[in-house]
């Protein structure tokens, strides 16, 4: 059976994504075609396919590429949630330069980590971090959908306090920098973002 996945005019990570999901609920000899228009993003959808040991073939059409993956078995992804790890978010925007850029970048970021099979145990948010976890948030609901997965979410409530924010926290619940240092110093592995 063939699954159509039509990733044309999809900003990345989308495609990979989708690909992904259609391999996870893929039958036994059956094929996904992931569409897309772009050169990195095939790129990108042929490594998740090299990734997960699957047969490709890449046809060109014009300015599109249909990939063409196939095998006969795809594991199955098992959700975890890492106990050691803990994402530390410093900022509204990911990364320095452009904030409309940043903003981008975390809104991609967000909902590529509730995608993906190992999650943070936490996720914690100081600064104009915490404007992130608040109502009209670009990122609000990778945040709860992370929240369902089990991945705790803590916002500092000074933070919120500065901003003025604390009562527009949509996820996650307030903590405080006492509990917040605890969280870093027992954690195996800080991501500072």
């Amino acid at each position: 059976m063939e699954k159509i996945v039509d990733a044309r005019g999809l900003a990345c990570p989308q495609p990979v994504i989708q690909t992904k999901k259609a391999l996870e609920t893929l039958e036994p000899d059956g094929e996904v075609v992931t569409i897309v228009d772009n050169e990195v993003a095939r790129d990108n959808v042929l490594k998740l396919a090299r990734s997960l040991e699957c047969e490709t073939s890449v046809r060109e059409q014009g300015s599109e590429y249909y990939i063409h993956i196939r095998k006969e078995s795809i594991p199955a992804t098992q959700l975890s949630v890492n106990p050691g790890q803990v994402l530390l978010v410093t900022s509204a925007n990911l990364g320095r330069g452009s904030e409309e850029l940043g903003s981008i970048l975390m809104r991609s970021f967000f909902y590529s980590l509730g995608e993906t099979e190992v999650l943070p145990r936490r996720v914690l948010f100081i600064n104009s971090g915490v404007q992130l976890c608040c109502q009209g948030s670009p990122v609000l609901d990778s945040l709860l959908t992370l929240e369902q997965k089990g991945v705790e979410i803590l916002a500092c409530g000074t933070c919120l306090d500065y901003y003025h924010l604390k009562e527009k926290l949509c996820a996650g619940s307030v903590t405080n920098m006492y509990t917040i240092i605890e969280h870093l110093m027992a954690a195996e592995k800080v991501i500072t973002l």
